[in-house]
C-alpha cells in the first residue's frame, strides 16, 4: 500500500477529504509526513462532524494546519474510536 493512501488503524479517507488533501502539494507532502495514526486523528476529526457545513469548515481548516505544519488536530481529544469504551464497538 503505498504512503499516501494509507489512511490509519480505523478509518477509511473519505473522496471529498483526499481530494482537499492532494490539491496542493505542500498540504499532500505534510500528509504524507505525518504518521498514520495522526492521519487517522484528521480524518476522524473530519468525519465526526455532525454537519455538513461544520465538516466543509473542518477541512479548510485541515489544509490550513496542515500547511503550516501541523500534525494533530488542535484542541480535540482524540479519536473517540480509540478509547477503551469503544471496544464493544469494534470486535
Amino acid at each position: 500500500m503505498k504512503k499516501e493512501t494509507q489512511a490509519g488503524p480505523l478509518h477509511e479517507l473519505p473522496a471529498d477529504l483526499r481530494k482537499a488533501l492532494f490539491s496542493t502539494s505542500k498540504v499532500k507532502a505534510a500528509w504524507e509526513d505525518i504518521t498514520p495514526l495522526a492521519r487517522n486523528e484528521w480524518i476522524c476529526w473530519v468525519t465526526s462532524a455532525k454537519k455538513e457545513e461544520t465538516r466543509q469548515l473542518r477541512i479548510a481548516r485541515a489544509l490550513e494546519d496542515l500547511g503550516k505544519g501541523k500534525r494533530r488536530p488542535c484542541c480535540w481529544p482524540g479519536c473517540p474510536h480509540r478509547r477503551p469504551s469503544a471496544k464493544k464497538w469494534f470486535k
